[in-house]
């Protein structure tokens, strides 16, 4: 059952996307996201002359936090959308249904990552204490511990969307059908 979500300065509504149609701009977005962590670790490899991933460890994770947040927050902050986002229809608004402030997208990008990190610490202690190393692999779930929250939320909206006033809608990109009659008439 889609959510109403209306907007308290206009007379803007808007839905919020299914649960469905996120888990697939997710995974889509998990495709773009291969190219860009794949440029920002050429580019530091380049730069430092290094022969493997190990080596400059937390330099590359850092490099590559800043890469994939510089990829989001400029994409949310110039249409609200990633090109998943818009192949799937869903746009990034705050509370009056305007593109979010910068702050709170650099805001909203840091806070997408203590839940699913937290996820992982789980799954790493669970493998440690029971001994059966094969648990590591369900570190794969841990970005779609996200979800979890949605199921709580009257909005269905993201934990991190909540606390920072920012929401997901549906674009309705077809165009209605009294627009297609007045066309053809």
């Amino acid at each position: 059952m889609p959510h109403t979500l209306i907007f308290p300065d206009s007379t803007l509504t808007a839905t919020v996307p299914s649960r469905l149609r996120r888990f697939a701009s997710m995974m889509y977005e998990g495709v773009l996201l291969f190219a860009v962590v794949f440029l920002a670790g050429y580019l530091l490899d380049t730069l430092t002359q290094s022969r493997s991933g190990l080596t400059l460890r937390g330099l590359r994770q850092g490099v590559l936090f800043l890469a994939i947040g510089v990829y989001f927050i400029m994409c949310w902050r110039y249409g609200g959308q990633t090109l998943p986002m818009k192949t799937w229809n869903m746009r990034l608004v705050d509370r009056d249904g305007r593109t979010p402030r910068l702050s709170r997208l650099v805001a909203r990008y840091v806070m997408l990552w203590p839940v699913p990190l937290l996820v992982a610490l789980v799954i790493q202690a669970l493998s440690h204490v029971t001994g059966y190393r094969f648990l590591d692999m369900l570190i794969i779930f841990a970005p779609f511990s996200i979800f979890i929250w949605t199921w709580i939320d009257p909005e269905a909206q993201f934990l991190h969307d909540r606390l920072l006033g920012t929401r997901l809608i549906h674009t309705d990109a077809k165009p209605r059908k009294n627009a297609r009659k007045a066309k053809t008439v």
